[in-house]
């Protein structure tokens, strides 16, 4: 499998704070970019937004809207889910990377990250998925994990797709096996599930009937 840093970009040069302002409103017209970086020399300063650039007047220069410039970067030792935090949390789909020296090493776009991430085994693998819910104080990740293995099932990935102060879910990938037993065993330990699943389906379809058979039997 191929590492993230694989997908270090740098077809397009980082513009330089003194360029103009109608240089880089062209680029954003011609790209599909949110943000681009900014450099002074060698010196990251910053990402501007298309946004942002749109409002600006065209006959300056960037650096008379150095104030507008957005301070997020990623390091090129960064894992996958940091980096896809970044994109997130700006509402952005370019992020520049910056070495430990903070020197500009080019850009990830975010349809590259997502190509990475299709190729995890959390994605590319052939699993069951099942989302457990318990109150903050009650889960224990080392237990799900117990629970999954003790069951003969194997991990390929597990993480905490929604918490709030009183419960949090986690989102748990297992390999194709004992999934009934999994679940039933996640019962027992009081965690609630949350996706839905063939077995459930099909008990659920049973009580159904059966609740029908009862009215139509009573009538």
């Amino acid at each position: 499998m191929r590492e993230l840093s694989d997908y270090i970009n740098n077809d397009f040069k980082p513009f330089l704070i003194g360029e103009s302002v109608a240089e880089i409103q062209d680029f954003f017209a011609e790209s599909t970019y949110s943000h681009f970086p900014i450099l002074d020399n060698d010196i990251f300063m910053g990402c501007l937004s298309a946004v942002d650039a749109e409002t600006f007047e065209t006959q300056k220069s960037i650096v008379d809207y150095r104030y507008a410039l957005e301070g997020f970067f990623v390091r090129n030792t960064m894992i996958w889910l940091d980096v896809l935090e970044v994109f997130a949390r700006n509402n952005a789909n370019v992020v520049p990377i910056l070495d430990e020296t903070n020197k500009y090493v080019g850009y990830y776009e975010i349809t590259d990250v997502i190509k990475f991430l299709n190729e995890t085994p959390f994605l590319k693998e052939t699993g069951g998925i099942i989302v457990v819910e318990k109150p903050v104080a009650d889960y224990s990740m080392s237990q799900i994990t117990q629970i999954v293995e003790s069951n003969n099932g194997k991990l390929l990935g597990v993480f905490v797709s929604e918490a709030n102060a009183e419960k949090v879910q986690v989102t748990i990938k297992t390999t194709l096996g004992a999934m009934n037993e999994i679940i039933q065993t996640f019962r027992r330990y009081n965690y609630e599930i949350i996706s839905e699943h063939n077995e459930d389906n099909y008990l659920n379809n049973l009580k159904e009937r059966s609740e029908y058979l009862d009215k139509y039997l009573n009538m």
